[in-house]
């Protein structure tokens, strides 16, 4: 099969990487919004100064705008492999990063809002570390199986089935999480009965509803993902993986909305002041200075408990002795 000026080829032939005719305008489109989405939110981090907060979103936004910054010559150079698969990798894992940083933001909220700081017997600080950690191990997951998922690859169907596996777990975790966003989202409407919040009590709504938002995106993303390659391969059972469309608007565009929506409600305008954020734990070079300090004392509690030890055996020594003369007396 002889591959057009643009390197297309069928889907059929055994040289194809695109199962659909790839719109060059479409993914220059996005490129152009994700890219635009991205450094606005860089902007944003630095301006509102929660980088330490904003760097997963930032890097999630940042892979979607790199995916199509190369998507757009993979669709005039249909045969580059160089191309076409770094893309499609970075385009699946993109919104790993925006799910993790929706867990950061609720920690925040948690640790900010509620006077005691937690949720049930959970603290802010412990349930965004439980879920970020949950979040990279599906994105652990989901990078095997990604890897694998190539045409022409003989585990073709091993890697979509990882993958699969790894986007079901990734919605389990955002169904747990619910529960806690939505425990939350009642005890502050408690809060607000019992008039605990007198400043500004509602501006904590605005970002609840855009995280709920934002889950919301990532799950219809992950549904079309997991009745896209569930469905198998052929195009009389399953047309989707051969129109373009519906990875446009069921995942790109998904991922789109959620960055333009963080960029209109952004964590910096509400998360301001004390308990904003997280304390900071300890740099490495303190780290180092206790571990040493610690290995130190543990060295001189070592050495005074062997002198303690010899001291005691030198007693014993003297008393021996001192106990034959009495005796010796006696007689």
């Amino acid at each position: 099969m002889i591959p057009d000026k643009n390197g297309y080829v069928p889907e059929y032939a055994c040289n194809a990487n695109y199962t659909y005719y790839p719109s060059f305008a479409a993914a220059v489109v996005f490129a152009v919004f994700f890219g635009i989405t991205t450094f606005t939110h860089i902007f944003q981090a630095l301006y509102y100064k929660k980088l330490r907060l904003c760097w997963p979103l930032i890097m999630g936004a940042l892979w979607e705008f790199a995916s199509f910054s190369i998507r757009a010559p993979a669709t005039r150079n249909q045969q580059e492999d160089g191309y076409v698969y770094p893309s499609v990798i970075l385009m699946l894992l993109a919104p790993m990063w925006i799910n993790a940083f929706v867990y950061m933001v609720m920690g925040r909220m948690i640790y900010f809002y509620i006077p005691d700081q937690k949720v049930w017997a959970f603290k802010g600080i412990k349930i965004a570390k439980i879920f970020v950690w949950l979040d990279v191990i599906s994105f652990l997951v989901q990078v095997g199986g990604g890897s694998m998922i190539q045409p022409d690859s003989s585990v073709l169907m091993v890697g979509i089935r990882v993958y699969m596996g790894g986007i079901g777990f990734q919605e389990l975790c955002i169904l747990l999480f619910l529960s806690v966003a939505v425990k939350f989202h009642l005890t502050m409407l408690k809060q607000e009965r019992d008039r605990v919040l007198l400043d500004q009590p509602r501006k904590w709504r605005a970002l609840l509803y855009t995280l709920y938002l934002t889950l919301a995106l990532i799950t219809v993303r992950i549904i079309f993902r997991l009745v896209e390659y569930s469905s198998g391969l052929e195009p009389e059972k399953n047309p989707i993986p051969f129109h373009e469309a519906y990875f446009l608007v069921l995942d790109c565009l998904m991922m789109l909305i959620a960055c333009i929506a963080l960029n209109f409600v952004h964590p910096g305008r509400f998360l301001v002041g004390q308990w904003s954020e997280f304390p900071k734990g300890p740099t490495r070079k303190e780290k180092k200075a206790a571990k040493a300090a610690k290995k130190e004392a543990n060295k001189q509690a070592k050495e005074e408990k062997r002198m303690i030890k010899e001291e005691s055996k030198m007693q014993k020594k003297l008393e021996i002795p001192l106990v034959q003369f009495g005796v010796e007396r006696n007689q």
